[in-house]
């Protein structure tokens, strides 16, 4: 059941005030009503804020903050205050320690490493701006990677999360499905969007994609773009070809991390074709400010019967064939 409206309201003193506030065009009502949820009436001497309880508290706290500095003289340009109000969300997912000493993720479901190597693979995310994660499928590569992005985005780290997957296809051909480009591509995104469902309330995941705070796109239209202050994440990167690799790295900005993510067993590129993961691990395993971090057949969460299977077929850690010369 969702939460009754809340309100609150900021009293002002000039007109001058509520523009500071509000930004030209009342570009900053619109952030403040896209990212958060929260309705902003202005009315002659107050502005009155309507919505979540704990998004009015947010939003009703970085415009006070911005007035207490505005009547002290200080320079507060309505883009700094936008900026401020792309923080996601007051409720910010914190990074913790559960009663086990293990790195744990807050938010609508509670995130938590559940191996050794996960605690690892957490920690490197918090310490490293660019982290390759290598390992078999159910190990929490991905998901882990985008709750981190989450956290970062909440706590005002970065300022945007932008998701990214090759669109290489497992065995299936899509080009032939009915539909414009963007339905075509929805599958590729697919596990992307999932992680999200996980990780936000279906009411803010939609207002953040819809204003572009969160980005999912196929990795081609990674071309040409410098991401800053963004959360950059390259899901199922066995997948990148090497020229891909090395285009998809070097959008990496000012103020930004990313995460490359993969499993060398599950290489869907053409036979001869030379995956992108493996090379840019051997080329990068040594740069300072890169941290390959590796997850194993005992990192694996999801159903117990998954390791088996993996181990059936001897993939549990092994490297593809088709990534060596």
């Amino acid at each position: 059941m969702s939460e009754q409206p809340h309100d609150a309201d900021i009293l002002l003193q000039s007109v001058d005030e509520a523009r500071a506030l509000l930004g030209p065009l009342d570009g900053n009502v619109r952030l403040i009503r896209d990212l958060h949820g929260v309705n902003v009436l202005s009315r002659e001497g107050s502005l009155r804020l309507i919505g979540e309880a704990n998004e009015v508290a947010f939003v009703r706290g970085v415009l006070e903050e911005s007035l207490v500095r505005l009547r002290r003289g200080e320079e507060v340009s309505s883009t700094e205050i936008g900026d401020r109000l792309k923080v996601l969300d007051s409720s910010a997912v914190v990074a913790a320690a559960g009663q086990d000493g293990r790195s744990a993720l807050g938010g609508p479901s509670r995130v938590r490493a559940r191996s050794a190597g996960q605690v690892r693979y957490l920690r490197d995310l918090e310490q490293h701006d660019v982290v390759f994660a290598i390992g078999p499928a159910g190990t929490g590569k991905t998901y882990l990677a985008v709750a981190a992005a989450v956290q970062a985005a909440k706590a005002g780290a970065v300022r945007r999360i932008v998701l990214v997957r090759p669109a290489v296809e497992a065995g299936e051909k899509l080009g032939f499905l009915p539909g414009d480009f963007q339905a075509k591509v929805d599958p590729y995104m697919r596990p992307l969007y999932d992680a999200l469902q996980d990780l936000l309330e279906p009411g803010q995941r939609e207002r953040y994609l819809a204003s572009d705070v969160i980005e999912i796109c196929p990795l081609a239209y990674m071309r040409g773009r410098t991401l800053n202050h963004a959360y950059v994440i390259l899901d199922e990167a066995q997948n990148t070809t090497i020229p891909q690799m090395m285009m998809f790295l070097t959008r990496l900005g000012e103020g930004s991390k990313m995460v490359v993510t993969g499993d060398p067993s599950q290489v869907d590129l053409p036979v001869g074709v030379k995956s992108g993961l493996a090379d840019a691990v051997r080329r990068l395993k040594d740069v300072d400010g890169v941290k390959i971090t590796r997850l194993r057949r005992e990192d694996i969460v999801r159903h117990a019967v998954v390791q088996r299977i993996i181990d059936a077929y001897g993939h549990g850690a092994a490297t593809s064939p088709r990534e060596h010369p």
